[in-house]
């Protein structure tokens, strides 16, 4: 049976119903709205109203300079004796002044808005940026490896660049227009008639109900390319990330075609959508077109009857484009905003996941006494149909150590994820010092644990920096006695820029046991009282291994420690050693009494016992 293995996109990124986007729209806004008007910052709060003000006084100089305009034309216009004329020529100077005054004011006060208003939406998009930030750092481990990290950052991206857009253009774009546009009909309605107004209002209807409908459609297709582009994204962070193993099975050409495929797709979405935009336009611009006409032939007709003036026909005229004018603004305004609530609302639904791992209320700080480690009980599963742990009784003394050995996928590293708090049991529990985990604050619990993980992943920094990372503030003679501590001190110093090395992208420019001493050193550096060493030197040579080791070992003293190893060797001198096998504990004493008990762990110290002599040999032949 043959399978697909084509990605599909995440529930968030699905076509939700037209009373779902609705409701989601409406719940953006909502969400939006403290960052306009922050609670907790009054400075900000006069800002914005300073803001608004400005911008009702630019309207209304907006709207009073046509008023100005009809004067200076009727002045100039009027058939008058010469003196009279003389008169009237210098008053319509005057008013071609004012109005000249009256432009440049309204210019300068939509600066001054722009101006005031800067620092509230640049702080909106900074503490959204950090609060989104933080959110996906609390989010479970599960969350994160059940996401795609490229898409993930477009949602980021573009969601906070939505918000921008909100804060910019639903503040001074739709309110203020709508103020506008009264000012004018009453204007239009006192100084002539209604027929004028029903012109403007059929205009009006006629544009936003266009505008409904089609960008309606188009946000279906918005949303099918920014599908396409999440896709795209990550299929060229997977490739670049995985640079070596591209390159292991000779994969540039495959993963060329898969990059083009994810591309085409988007390409065709935004053929659409800039096909539908030029569809909308030509629309939007016959209805405007049409009243515009219609306006202005209505005037020009009251002109030849003697019942309007040359300067009510320029005025008439400079309202409707007055009118028109925000009217095509509005309309991409308007179809921008629908395109960034779709972008926020991926945004906001990601806010809106919740951890798998919270702190439960009344979560008290971790308090350490001794150290003492139990696992009580202990079930577990990443999938509800295949159990990880089954039962796991375990106990690390203070000061002790405890090994955890078995074969690949018996759950060692699993112990090391709950103790960790990543997920929490599915029953039992997991204390420390009698406190049981889910009860304190999971920012306490990780300050008192360390971890060697298996696969170190870097920061793209320096080596100092990684090391540094290990403990906020640390100095660097600290840095550099974590580093001795960890046999890393000579290789650094022999390095061109010592602590100052760029380490690449995840630490690619270090080998396998470069990287992994670095883990250490800035595990040994934070100085925890709990450790955790999940395979710490399994990338790590013979030689290497035994300088390790000995830091380990000082650094395990008056320290509670869990080894999680696959290397027999390396876990000899552990106080305690327990051999899982499918989630239970199927062994448990000393190395000692482990091996005179004959029984897996025996099997397993023989078979290793016997590849190292291999080794040893193999070395030799070729000594």
């Amino acid at each position: 049976m043959s399978r697909d293995f084509a990605s599909q996109p995440p529930d968030d990124e699905r076509d939700l119903s037209a009373s779902a986007e609705g409701k989601r729209g409406m719940r953006v806004i909502r969400d939006a709205a403290p960052y306009i008007w922050p609670r907790d910052n009054t400075s900000l709060k006069v800002r914005t109203v300073a803001a608004l003000a400005v911008l009702i006084v630019a309207k209304l100089v907006a709207v009073g300079t046509p008023l100005i305009y009809k004067s200076a034309v009727d002045a100039l216009a009027g058939d008058t004796p010469q003196d009279a004329g003389m008169l009237l020529a210098l008053g319509a100077i005057g008013l071609t002044l004012a109005y000249g005054t009256a432009r440049l004011l309204g210019t300068a006060f939509t600066q001054l808005r722009d101006m005031l208003f800067a620092r509230v939406a640049q702080n909106g998009l900074r503490r959204l940026g950090l609060r989104t930030f933080r959110h996906i750092h609390r989010m479970s481990l599960r969350y994160h490896m059940e996401r795609r990290t490229g898409a993930l950052s477009r949602i980021m991206d573009r969601g906070v660049k939505g918000v921008a857009f909100l804060l910019r253009f639903l503040v001074f774009s739709i309110g203020p227009l709508i103020f506008e546009l009264a000012l004018i009909c009453i204007i239009l309605t006192t100084l002539f008639d209604a027929r004028f107004l029903l012109v403007m209002g059929v205009v009006l209807a006629a544009y936003v109900a266009f505008t409904f409908i089609i960008t309606e459609w188009r946000v279906k297709i918005r949303r099918e390319m920014n599908r396409q582009d999440n896709a795209a994204s990550q299929s060229a962070i997977d490739s670049l990330l995985n640079f070596e193993t591209v390159k292991y099975f000779g994969a540039e050409t495959r993963e060329a075609t898969r990059y083009d495929t994810a591309m085409a797709a988007y390409e065709g979405a935004a053929l659409k959508t800039t096909y539908s935009l030029g569809a909308i336009n030509v629309g939007q611009a016959l209805i405007v077109n049409a009243g515009l006409v219609t306006g202005m032939a209505m005037a020009a007709r009251g002109v030849s009857t003697g019942e309007m003036t040359v300067g009510d026909f320029v005025m008439v005229n400079s309202y409707m484009l007055q009118v028109i004018m925000p009217l095509n603004f509005l309309g991409s305004v308007y179809r921008e905003i629908r395109q960034a609530l779709v972008d926020m609302g991926q945004m906001f639904d990601l806010l809106d996941h919740e951890s798998e791992v919270t702190d439960s209320p009344g979560a008290r700080s971790l308090e350490i006494s001794g150290g003492r480690v139990r696992f009580e009980g202990v079930h577990f599963a990443y999938d509800p149909g295949r159990p990880i742990l089954q039962g796991i009784d375990l106990e690390i003394p203070p000061g002790g150590t405890l090994a955890v050995v078995g074969p690949s996928g018996a759950g060692k590293s699993t112990l090391a994820r709950l103790l960790f708090r990543f997920y929490d049991p599915g029953a039992g529990r997991i204390t420390i010092d009698g406190q049981d985990l889910r009860n304190i604050t999971q920012k306490s619990l990780r300050a008192a644990l360390g971890v060697v993980p298996q696969d170190t992943v870097l920061f793209n920094d320096t080596i100092g920096y990684n090391i540094a990372y290990g403990r906020e503030g640390a100095g660097m003679d600290e840095v550099e006695k974590a580093a001795r501590e960890a046999g890393l001190h000579d290789f650094i110093a022999s390095l061109p820029e010592g602590y100052d090395t760029r380490v690449g992208e995840r630490g690619l420019k270090l080998s396998g046991g470069e990287k992994q001493r670095v883990g250490i050193a800035r595990t040994l550096l934070k100085d925890p009282p709990i450790l955790i060493l999940d395979e710490a030197t399994s990338a790590l040579d013979t030689h290497t291994e035994l300088q390790i080791r000995r830091s380990l070992a000082r650094a395990g003293e008056g320290r509670s420690v869990m080894i999680v190893a696959h290397r027999l060797s390396t876990i000899a001198h552990a106080d305690r050693i327990v051999v899982l096998n499918h989630g239970r504990v199927i062994e448990a004493g000393s190395h000692e009494m482990l091996l005179a008990k004959g029984g897996h762990y025996a099997e397993m110290w023989a078979a290793q016992d016997a590849g190292a002599s291999d080794d040893t040999e193999t070395e030799e032949a070729h000594a």
